[in-house]
């Protein structure tokens, strides 16, 4: 098992995303059936089965950030793409994320697009800045 869950992990890293066709190879390699693979790649939250979205954005949704509007923020980004978290874009541009906690609490609500950190936002300014990366 450990050695499928680092053919995995090296697939992830090279791909940022486990293809069908590479999970079919390993299963004729390691003569496992293919659906226990999927099945182990369903249940670690790390690892993906389709292709990552060209813009991450990840909204705290922690004590201090849903106190200040979150949640506003996320129906707005919701609305605005038409996705909800967990979700992609149907032109894979976008993917939407909640987090308990991004550690910057003084930046409540906070908003990560590919890691940069958007904080202070509000339901209008997040769309004004989500254009910005269009």
């Amino acid at each position: 098992m450990i050695n499928l869950v680092g053919k995995l992990q090296d697939i992830q890293e090279e791909f940022g995303y486990l293809k069908r066709e590479k999970l079919e190879e390993i299963a004729r390699e390691l003569k496992i059936p293919l659906a226990r693979i999927f099945s182990l790649s369903t249940f670690y939250r790390s690892f993906s089965l389709t292709p990552p979205a060209e813009h991450s954005i990840t909204v705290c949704t922690g004590t201090a950030c849903f106190v200040k509007g979150a949640g506003h923020i996320v129906e707005s980004i919701t609305r605005g793409l038409g996705i909800n978290p967990g979700e992609t874009t149907s032109d894979n541009k976008f993917k939407l994320e909640t987090v308990n906690c991004l550690g910057a609490c003084a930046l409540a609500p906070l908003v990560t697009i590919d890691g940069d950190y958007h904080g202070n936002m509000t339901p209008q300014k997040i769309i004004k800045v989500i254009n910005l990366y269009r």
